[in-house]
Parts: structure tokens; C-alpha cells; sequence
């Protein structure tokens, strides 16, 4: 089921009413879709936020503008404002429930690695899955186990169970977490005896032409 968000639909769009928005608390948003108009809208913060942090960002939201009826939506970007950590604007995606998209998923490691527990270095090249699925079938985050990795094992892409419900479509061979061996240690470097003189390139020459002055 979708979670509702409460809209309103913006008719002034000069600079002044959106900086007096953004102190209110609402936030300047857009509304489109395949085949619809972009609509301007905003959106109370707080409520965007709580959306966010409890449902994900790829939550199915029924966003209901003014008029009672709600439009399914997902939050396909926001801004975030330079200098405060708030959100700036927004733009919301009108998605057909029955047709798939392509998404970004996060990736979240699970289990402390063997070759970890033995001085070696997890590492997370990837974060991110691009996901193809229904707006109902996407997955909040997918979940990979690391606790089997040895030192210089890696998981990639090809290495995830095949699921009904979405598509991975990131090249199979992409690396999501590896196993580095630990860092070896600087070697010494053997003591240079100090007291020794260098030897002065051409020294020998300019005591021959003094001789033969």
C-alpha cells in the first residue's frame, strides 16, 4: 500500500514566493510522468523526510494534490541546499504500477568476513544496484553476506541469487565487496654510515691540471 503525502499545487512561481515557502517549511517540488505535464507543487519538509527515512527512497507515495485523489508517485530526485543540511527541492515521478522501471538500489553488507577476522581489508567497491522491476517489486535494499570471504576472495555481480522479482542489470562481472591482503609493513632502511666522505666527481682532474700548471 502506498504511504499518502499531502501536495499543493504552486500557481506563482516567482523567486520571492519560493524563498517564502521554503520558510514555512514547505519544499518547491515538480510532478511528471511518461505522457503528463510537469506540475509545480510543494510539499511540507518534515513530512517528506519521515516519508523518506521510514518507507525509502524508492517508497510508492500516493501523493494527493489539493483535490482529494491521489496520484502514485516515486521521489525520483532531490537538491540539497549549499550550505543547510535541508532539501531544497524535489521532483516526483508518476509510475504506472504495472510497468517496470529502472531503479537504484542500495547495497548493505551483512556479516564480518573470515579473511577480515585475519588482518585483511574488506572492501566495498559498489553501493548501488541498477534495478529493473514493478514500482512494487523494488526492494528497499539488497542484502550480500561477506561472512564466507577469505583473504583475495570477491563478490561480484554474478555472484547474487537470482530473484522473480526484479532484474540486476549492473555487467556480472562487476565487483560488489573483495578481501585485500593486510598492508605489508614499510621495510627499514639499513643505516648509511654518515662519517664517510663522497667522493668529489672531478676531483682528480683539477689536481692533474694544477701538476701540469
Amino acid at each position: 500500500m502506498a504511504v499518502k503525502l499531502k501536495a499543493k499545487q504552486r500557481e506563482d512561481l516567482r523567486g520571492s514566493v519560493t524563498k517564502a515557502l521554503r520558510r514555512d517549511g514547505q519544499i518547491p517540488a515538480v510532478v511528471y510522468g511518461k505522457d503528463k505535464e510537469s506540475t509545480p507543487i510543494s510539499v511540507d519538509s518534515l513530512d517528506l523526510i519521515r516519508t523518506v527515512r521510514e518507507e525509502g527512497q524508492n517508497a510508492i507515495i500516493s501523493l494527493d494534490i489539493e483535490d482529494g485523489k491521489g496520484v502514485n508517485v516515486m521521489l525520483y530526485d532531490y537538491q540539497m541546499h549549499p550550505v543547510r543540511d535541508e532539501i531544497s527541492h524535489a521532483d516526483f515521478y508518476i509510475v504506472d504500477l504495472t510497468e517496470e522501471m529502472d531503479v537504484e538500489v542500495i547495497i548493505r553488507l551483512e556479516g564480518e568476513a573470515e579473511g577480515a577476522r585475519e588482518g585483511g581489508i574488506l572492501q566495498q567497491p559498489l553501493f548501488e544496484l541498477q534495478v529493473r522491476a514493478t514500482p512494487r517489486a523494488i526492494p528497499e535494499e539488497i542484502v550480500v553476506d561477506v561472512s564466507a570471504l577469505n583473504i583475495g576472495d570477491t563478490i561480484t555481480v554474478a555472484d547474487l541469487p537470482t530473484v522473480e522479482e526484479y532484474t540486476i542489470l549492473d555487467e556480472p562481472d562487476t565487483a560488489i565487496a573483495t578481501v585485500l591482503p593486510p598492508e605489508e609493513e614499510v621495510e627499514e632502511v639499513a643505516d648509511v654510515d654518515l662519517s664517510i666522505e663522497p667522493e668529489v666527481i672531478g676531483a682528480e682532474d683539477d689536481d692533474e691540471e694544477t701538476d701540469e700548471d
